[in-house]
């Protein structure tokens, strides 16, 4: 990952934009540069990945035009022979070197056209006109906010802005900004043709296009690494990797010392594809220590997100402070293309839709922000292959009549496309789901529940609780984690608008906690 900073204030100071990207110094430890604009300022934070070279550092400078972007471009380089034959000189092997010449070219129009996971910030000095745009999923993450005389600031994660702004907002994905105003150029939820042909021909469809996600994912300069829980979809793009390469894979998976229940999963896919496995093992005390700076890092209150990462920030620590792997691959976004626990209950094909539309829509703010933050605090940068773009389009696409959970075992078209090939052994391909929290053992839900309880007396909980009327804590494990966001955020719940739930309008869903583990039809997922 890599840090973009924008602040358009003319007096304001070097010093403050050194503050404000100092916060953020794990995201980008290789280098840091400062660029003062005409109106404003520039800050980058470079992770290595693409184009080593001191070349690669941006801001890059062409003409009048300045650039500072966070992202992968896919496919760049034939993007990038076609404006070298149009007489486009680069300096450096960047993919995204690329984005000066083709927005000379083509204007905001070119946010279109790119197939990449990416949030940049663009100042044209001849023109005076700032361009900001985030990828249309929100896998890189971009805020922004006014300070109190309406200039703007733009930041990679709030902490950035949050001295400089008055409320800190997300960037929305799949817009861009420019001249005061945000269009949205590509919308996920949006679907073009509805795609109901044979199951099989479907099925081939997802399995040719992961796989295509897959192999762009892994095109790097910098040593890449698997996170692997043992699941279906961290399994598969593991799975998919290792046939693609030569080398064995590494991959890790991290447990609770008494009842993790994934690891042993986990193990039986990596000797299954060959992987060079490690196992991380925490324990209780590991998982109470990382409350706070996980909510430092995440800057949510969110119940699933905080609990989800605990494991999640802890094995990318380990990754950080014991290998020299830079680029780490994850499962994040299928369950929104195919379905959760929940989405069992959904009562109709087109309430499935609907709540599928609703998930894309909003993951920015919950699995893809839980993944960006855990891996970037630990100087790593996140590769999502469910989320490659010609992926989604497609599976957002598909009949839900098809997709619903009438096949006894969820997710059914994701693991039927998969069973010819034998990439994976048939009992990990159809294992039931299982929540990453619970995955990583039954005991860290319920070692965060517990340390919670001992924080607030019943009437203490009642009170403090009235506070918060816009998310009210719905248990002194959520009181908890308000507490500390506000710590770090104060006054910025905005940027997270409710916890992640399921649907309580639906039959079986009118539940009191996220965790699928409250469901009637959890069954067989947790062991």
């Amino acid at each position: 990952m890599c840090t973009i900073f924008g602040y358009f204030k003319n007096d304001t100071t070097k010093e403050t934009i050194e503050k404000a990207l100092q916060k953020t110094i794990t995201r980008g430890p290789d280098d840091q540069r400062i660029s003062q604009v005409k109106n404003g300022w520039l800050g980058f934070q470079r992770l290595s990945i693409m184009g080593l070279s001191p070349e690669g550092m941006q801001p890059f400078k062409r003409n009048s035009i300045q650039l500072i972007c966070n992202g992968e471009i896919y496919a760049f380089r034939p993007i990038k022979d076609r404006l070298i034959r149009d007489g486009i000189e680069f300096k450096s092997n960047s993919d995204c070197e690329i984005l000066i010449p083709l927005y000379e070219q083509k204007g905001v129009e070119m946010f279109k056209e790119l197939d990449a996971e990416f949030a940049c910030i663009l100042y044209d000095e001849k023109n005076d006109t700032i361009v900001a745009a985030r990828d249309p999923i929100g896998i890189r993450p971009l805020y922004y906010g006014y300070d109190k005389e309406g200039n703007i600031a733009f930041g990679s994660e709030p902490k950035n802005i949050i001295d400089l702004v008055e409320k800190v907002l997300p960037f929305p994905p799949g817009h861009y900004y420019i001249n005061g105003k945000f269009v949205c150029y590509r919308d996920m939820r949006e679907v073009k043709e509805v795609h109901s042909g044979s199951l099989d021909t479907i099925c081939k469809n997802i399995h040719d296009k992961l796989i295509a996600g897959v192999d762009k994912r892994l095109d790097a300069d910098a040593p890449v690494g698997f996170l692997l829980s043992g699941g279906l979809d961290s399994s598969l793009v593991c799975a998919i990797a290792a046939s693609r390469q030569e080398k064995p894979i590494r991959t890790f998976a991290i447990g609770m010392d008494i009842d993790a229940i994934d690891l042993k999963y986990a193990r039986q896919v990596a000797n299954y594809i060959g992987a060079n496995h490690t196992e991380v093992i925490i324990n209780q005390n590991d998982v109470i220590d990382a409350i706070e700076p996980v909510i430092q890092a995440l800057a949510t209150y969110d119940i699933t997100t905080i609990r989800a990462s605990i494991g999640m920030y802890l094995v990318c620590k380990y990754i950080h402070e014991h290998t020299n792997i830079r680029v780490l691959l994850s499962g994040e976004i299928s369950d929104e293309l195919f379905g959760y626990k929940y989405t069992d209950f959904a009562p109709s094909p087109s309430e499935f839709q609907k709540e599928s539309e609703k998930r894309i829509h909003e993951i920015h703010m919950y699995d893809v922000l839980r993944a960006d933050r855990c891996i970037a605090v630990n100087s790593l940068e996140a590769r999502v292959p469910f989320g490659d773009l010609d992926f989604v389009e497609y599976c957002m696409s598909i009949d839900p009549e098809l997709k619903m959970n009438k096949y006894g075992k969820g997710k059914y078209l994701l693991r039927h496309a998969f069973e010819e090939d034998q990439l994976l052994p048939e009992s990990i391909l159809m294992r039931e789901k299982a929540a990453f929290s619970d995955a990583v053992g039954h005991s860290l839900k319920d070692d965060l529940a517990a340390y919670a309880e001992h924080q607030y007396t019943d009437s203490e909980y009642e009170t403090k609780k009235q506070k918060y009327t816009d998310v009210t804590p719905i248990s002194k494990e959520s009181l908890l984690y308000r507490e500390i966001f506000e710590k770090y955020y104060p006054n910025q719940a905005q940027m997270i608008p409710d916890y992640w739930m399921p649907n309580k309008t639906w039959p079986g869903c009118d539940v009191d906690d996220p965790s699928a583990r409250v469901l009637s039809n959890y069954g067989d997922s947790g062991k």
